[in-house]
């Protein structure tokens, strides 16, 4: 989630934790990660989202942020493990960047021993590496600060392409200011702004007026592998595609 003033996630999270072992197949682990200014809030958990004490803690504790990334597991590479869980964090620039894969990258490991990356894995995760691979070739191109968003989106697209060679490469990425996103496959996602209506989830039966909890000025993106509503027209992400969201919109790239 990507929006221009701090929002909680509680209803698309209903939706996001019946597909980690109810609705869909992805029991293998679950984490969230919440920004609040240059902070971080990390949840992470071995078990199925639906099973989850920690879930349930996120539940009940309805935080604000406007970066929210979530994910949950099916695994094809490591061990179900709490270092093999997403979403991953690591500092650059002097700022957190979190960041969450679906897919499958079998070749990556290729590439874990370059004598010059400066990120290691902690897990036995192809996501994992490829992160630190994304964050290493940042660092190495803009090695004291971060550059005007153009020249960012430019490099991380040329370094996203790199490692989609190695196979199904759709991610999150953000650092609290910019939210990318990038498809391999399957991508969607949705802007809530006024004129605000209701809203019904896939996973659950739950509806939410989002007109009666916003004030006109609010603006939420919602960015899911598959829509998580059945009522509202969610935008296709294309393959290849790489999205930069900012205060709720995109962020139109040359």
């Amino acid at each position: 989630m990507n929006c221009n003033v701090p929002t909680d996630i509680c209803f698309s999270f209903e939706g996001f934790c019946a597909r980690g072992g109810r609705t869909d197949q992805h029991r293998d682990g679950w984490g969230i990660a919440f920004f609040e200014g240059l902070g971080c809030r990390l949840f992470v958990d071995v078990r199925p989202s639906v099973e989850s004490e920690i879930a349930g803690l996120v539940r009940r504790y309805p935080i604000k942020s406007t970066h929210v990334i979530a994910h949950i597991r099916k695994a094809t590479q490591g061990e179900i493990l709490l270092e093999n869980c997403h979403p991953f964090r690591r500092e650059l620039w002097g700022r957190y960047w979190v960041f969450a894969h679906n897919g499958d990258l079998p070749n990556i490991f290729n590439l874990k021993s370059q004598p010059d990356q400066c990120y290691t894995a902690v897990g036995k995760t192809d996501s994992e590496w490829a992160f630190c691979l994304i964050l290493t070739r940042l660092r190495q191109r803009f090695p004291t600060q971060k550059p005007p968003l153009a020249e960012l989106y430019q490099t991380l697209k040329e370094i996203t392409q790199a490692i989609a060679q190695f196979g199904t490469f759709n991610y999150l990425l953000s650092d609290g200011e910019h939210f990318f996103v990038h498809c391999s496959t399957h991508l969607s996602y949705i802007i809530r702004q006024a004129p605000f209506a209701a809203a019904h989830l896939i996973d659950q039966d739950i509806t939410v007026d989002f007109s009666e909890l916003t004030r006109p000025s609010d603006r939420v993106a919602v960015i899911a592998t598959l829509p998580l509503t059945d009522n509202e027209v969610w935008q296709t992400i294309q393959p290849q595609e790489l999205l930069v969201f900012q205060d709720g919109l995109v962020v139109r790239m040359q």
